[in-house]
């Protein structure tokens, strides 16, 4: 996998696609291991937030850090749009990442 050198902002789920949860890594293959893991993260892991339903890629961390503020701003409904404008059936997109950059 080829690493951006900036980073991604991404949103994990829980196979009911109940809990939504906004993160931003430099790495996100190794990040969605983690939570695929229980590692790293209390909340993604005491919610079985463990699937990735959507991410973007940014050439810097600090556009990235930015947009995952203003996603963790948004109102579920607004959320779940744009979940689905990349991901319709919002299934777990961790074994597809390179399909989906």
């Amino acid at each position: 996998m080829v690493h951006v050198r900036g980073g991604y902002v991404y949103i994990m789920s829980n196979p009911r696609r109940t809990v939504l949860y906004i993160g931003v890594t430099n790495s996100l293959l190794n990040r969605v291991n983690d939570h695929k893991n229980g590692i790293g993260c209390s909340f993604t892991n005491k919610y079985n937030c463990t699937d990735l339903i959507y991410f973007e890629c940014f050439g810097f961390i600090e556009e990235a850090i930015k947009r995952e503020k203003q996603l963790k701003n948004w109102h579920r409904p607004w959320k779940i749009e744009l979940i689905r404008q990349k991901n319709p059936d919002m299934v777990d997109l961790s074994d597809t990442i390179e399909e989906y950059r």
